[in-house]
């Protein structure tokens, strides 16, 4: 599909999510589902940092999205056992489930602790995030000791720490096989790197992925829509098949994030488009 079609489908994508989401949550029967993968659609929470959990469920009910990974300003860290019941009861009104907390940044070994004891409580097994690198082996322990997955979320060349996905692994291949890597996508790519290539290399350590796409390869890229860039999304649709990954796929949105909905439609529409036509 070359720029031009694409990007047409992407429009006619979010046109279709963006101007009948209320008929379609009104008619389930009609919902556009990822049915018949072993990865799940989903959305990071960090796409809705300007946004309240009432405001960010009815967005995903708008483009039918029904898992988040969840961010601690909707549920903090310190939150009570009644906080949590009640946040969960909350996307179970709207039909979203919680399937992992974070990013998390861990500095010290209690803010290791306290992000553990957090995913426990709010009842999830993975967490993504970004531990500094003397910190490693105190993850490794708890991971065995909590029978959790980690996820090292990579920031491309904007951030030192974890800029891809090839400095992650050469971090982690000697450590318990539950941790592995977010591969962000958009950053991925922007550090110079195909993460298309990336996520068949280290598909054995890859629990989660961040969905976007960007303008370049480089620094100076751009991140936006999934369906907007030098990302090959259609190949990168068939390389998730191609190495049975299981986790999910959640767009973190990080254009016009003060009024994302038309660019969460788009994305979303486009991503199962694709996922549609490739099968």
């Amino acid at each position: 599909m070359n720029r031009f079609f694409k990007l047409l489908f992407s429009i006619m994508c979010a046109h279709t999510l963006f101007f009948t989401g209320n008929i379609l949550a009104n008619e389930p029967e009609k919902m556009i589902k990822d049915d018949g993968e072993l990865f799940k659609v989903a959305i990071a929470g960090y796409t809705f940092v300007n946004f309240n959990l009432d405001e960010t469920l009815k967005m995903m009910k708008e483009v039918d999205v029904h898992y988040l990974c969840i961010k601690d300003f909707h549920l903090p860290l310190n939150s009570t056992d009644e906080e949590i019941a009640a946040f969960h009861a909350k996307l179970a009104s709207y039909d979203v489930t919680g399937y992992a907390v974070g990013p998390i940044y861990m500095k010290t070994k209690e803010e290791v602790d306290r992000a553990f004891d957090y995913a426990k409580r709010v009842g999830v097994k993975l967490i993504v995030g970004v531990p500094n690198h003397d910190l490693l082996p105190y993850v490794d322990k708890k991971v065995k000791e909590y029978d959790f997955k980690y996820a090292i979320h990579l920031h491309g060349p904007d951030i030192e720490l974890y800029p891809h996905a090839t400095d992650i692994y050469e971090n982690v291949k000697d450590l318990d096989p539950r941790i592995g890597m977010c591969l962000d996508i958009g950053h991925d790519a922007r550090a110079g790197h195909d993460p298309i290539a990336d996520l068949k290399k280290y598909s054995d350590r890859v629990f989660d992925i961040h969905m976007k796409n960007t303008t370049a390869a480089t620094k100076a890229g751009k991140t936006g829509e999934i369906g907007r860039g030098i990302i090959d999304i259609p190949a990168f649709v068939k390389m998730l098949r191609e190495v049975k990954y299981t986790g999910a796929c959640s767009l973190e949105y990080e254009r016009n994030m003060k009024a994302p909905l038309a660019g969460i439609a788009e994305s979303i529409g486009y991503f199962r488009g694709v996922i549609d036509a490739t099968k």
